[in-house]
């Protein structure tokens, strides 16, 4: 089973794949992430450290793929979950989706790549272009990580639109959406309501979240010397165990930014009572 993770910058996306690729080697799956990140710290609570990027290793062996051993590139982590880092091109320069290409192409030429029962994906911030979605080229199902937000919701409804499009060629499948420390999931509710689909957890707003990735570690680490933390490690508990029941998926259709804007201003503005003149009050936000 291969995994995409995606969902706005900053939402908690490398927090969360750390953390659920924990709970599915908890499952008996043996777990490959891999970091599609320029910054190369999507593995840096599981390892410990910024690793090497396949990147940058292919830089110094001069792209001379017989030359890179795979203790070169994969490191395994806590929980024992390998790690990979794809790295990213030199800023303003190449594509994310080339790298993430090659990344792929030298797992396969040394015969990892199919040696996981998951790989896991966790994807640079938005998809804005098909270079941020190669990795669904790979995958068998999305995950979309978001917040109660309309800033979340507006990416998660642009990945939804990239799923729909590379659905058409790869038999790729919506998993659903994970809210990451939200205290209320009304605006999801409303969103989901309107674009179906599965909403697989609603992570509650828990400090130790944030914590864990300031102290460079997962929830399942912090867990081994804290037992009360183990209530948040069973949310990724739970999330692994609907992705090992191989759900079916969605393929959702995604709303165009008009629909959206009204659908959560008009919500907004319903629950102040504010009913009047609604959509004409953000009609200036879509040109």
């Amino acid at each position: 089973m291969k995994l995409a993770v995606y969902g706005k910058g900053g939402i908690g996306k490398s927090t969360t794949s750390c953390n659920i690729s924990i709970a599915l080697s908890r499952r008996g799956q043996k777990v490959l992430q891999i970091g599609c990140d320029p910054k190369h710290d999507s593995t840096f609570t599981l390892t410990g450290f910024l690793i090497p990027t396949i990147i940058d290793t292919l830089q110094i062996k001069d792209y001379h793929y017989e030359d890179v051993w795979a203790e070169d590139v994969i490191y395994q982590g806590y929980g024992n979950v390998d790690c990979v880092e794809a790295g990213g091109p030199p800023a303003g320069a190449g594509c994310g989706g080339y790298v993430v290409g090659e990344t792929v192409k030298l797992l396969k030429e040394l015969n990892a790549f199919y040696e996981y029962d998951v790989i896991l994906f966790d994807v640079l911030g938005d998809v804005v272009c098909g270079g941020f979605a190669a990795p669904l080229n790979y995958a068998d199902y999305c995950l979309i990580i978001t917040d109660n937000g309309f800033d979340a919701l507006f990416a998660a409804n642009r990945i939804v639109a990239s799923v729909r499009e590379k659905a058409r060629t790869h038999p790729l499948r919506l998993a659903g959406l994970i809210g990451n420390r939200t205290i209320k999931r009304d605006l999801i509710d409303k969103y989901v309501e309107a674009c179906p689909m599965p909403v697989l957890e609603v992570l509650p707003l828990i400090e130790d979240i944030r914590v864990s990735r300031v102290k460079g570690k997962t929830l399942f680490e912090m867990a081994e010397s804290d037992p009360a933390l183990n209530y948040i490690c069973d949310f990724y508990l739970n999330i692994a165990d609907q992705l090992l029941s191989h759900p079916e998926g969605v393929i959702s259709v995604e709303l165009n930014d008009r629909e959206l804007f009204n659908l959560l201003s008009d919500f907004y503005l319903n629950l102040n009572n504010q009913t009047q003149n609604s959509s004409s009050e953000f009609d200036f936000l879509i040109v």
